[in-house]
């Protein structure tokens, strides 16, 4: 009998001796922090989750750099997953430990920017697009063309994010040309400062934009897929637009640090984000588009990302972001600081 005893003592102590405390890199707010997402992770497996948070891409990469070891599971943009693998910062995934894996659209798992070297870095979690919204009170039918925000009518009544980056890949939208490969800059230029006396204000935060768009300031705006989601889940009046000439497409995913010493629970934990159980869940409460297709087909008729996003002809206008050098970066903040100050 006590062999018994110990016998089974053991079996039911062995699965919290194994158990670890991972440490995840996110934005805050951002999903993998939703502290029903969490218990029920920590239920299943035993596995404790601690958040730390970072603000901008380039703190993100600056943690990773001076901390070896701190972190277990990061969330990367594909844009940047590169830069990431290039520094040593981030490790292979190891697919065997990520089952849902084989459920992930060949496509997005296939992505060029999550598998630098051949090898896949960061397994695609969400993706969305940064397009614009209008106030359903000013459009009974949705416009169809990023014309709007040249429309006299709107003077005043008309806004876009303060982000050089994102103004001048919506002008080169506007213009017709590749967010990837703007070769007219001038047309750009002159495309944005036509617009700068339309601009009611800049928006910086999600809080902002309903704000505005609630009180009537903003009749159009630029505006992310996901916050439209929650923006319309929580009464908001308006209406998502993906415009003829395209939007911006980003694809975010996740990623395990080089220096982790807890790479199985990693996986563990990257394996449930993408499960379809949590990413349903996590969509009714204003998520971006999952990269699951067993997720997707799961989702009501009625739910923003399996109506928007999940129309072929709709994907088929986005434009997915590649990486941006330095020089570029800096060439588009300046040609935005400029368009500022002169306003």
């Amino acid at each position: 009998m006590k062999t018994i005893l110990t016998t089974t003592a053991l079996a039911l102590i062995a699965p919290m001796a194994l158990a670890d405390e991972i440490r995840v890199l996110n934005w805050q707010g951002y999903g993998t922090d939703l502290e029903w997402a969490v218990a029920a992770f920590t239920e299943a497996t035993g596995h404790t989750v601690v958040h730390e948070y970072f603000t901008s891409e380039q703190e993100m990469l600056t943690k990773l750099r001076t901390n070896p070891g701190a972190y277990d599971v990061v969330l990367i943009n594909s844009a940047f997953t590169g830069q990431a693998h290039g520094e040593g910062l981030i490790a292979p995934i190891d697919a065997s430990l990520v089952p849902n894996l084989a459920d992930v659209d060949p496509g997005l798992a296939a992505n060029e920017d999550l598998n630098p070297g051949g090898a896949l870095h960061g397994v695609p979690w969400v993706w969305g697009l940064t397009s614009f919204a209008v106030n359903a009170g000013d459009f009974p039918e949705a416009p169809t063309s990023l014309s709007v925000f040249w429309d006299p009518a709107f003077k005043g009544r008309v806004s876009i994010r303060d982000d050089a980056l994102e103004a001048v890949q919506f002008a080169a939208l506007a213009t017709g040309q590749n967010i990837n490969d703007i070769t007219d800059l001038d047309a750009v230029k002159a495309k944005l400062t036509e617009l700068m006396p339309q601009i009611a204000t800049f928006w910086s935060a999600e809080t902002d934009w309903n704000q505005n768009m609630a009180a009537g300031q903003f009749a159009v705006a630029t505006y992310w897929s996901g916050s439209a989601a929650r923006s319309m889940s929580e009464g908001l009046p308006v209406s998502f637009v993906v415009p003829e000439e395209g939007a911006i497409g980003w694809l975010d995913g996740l990623s395990i640090p080089a220096s982790s010493t807890k790479q199985a629970a990693a996986h563990a934990f990257i394996d449930y984000m993408i499960d379809p159980q949590f990413y349903v869940r996590w969509e009714a409460e204003g998520a971006p588009a999952t990269s699951n297709t067993v997720a997707a087909a799961a989702l009501p008729e009625d739910s923003f990302n399996r109506k928007v996003l999940g129309d072929p002809a709709v994907v088929a206008r986005v434009q997915f972001m590649r990486p941006v050098s330095d020089e570029a970066r800096e060439t588009y903040l300046a040609l935005w600081q400029e368009l500022k100050a002169a306003q």
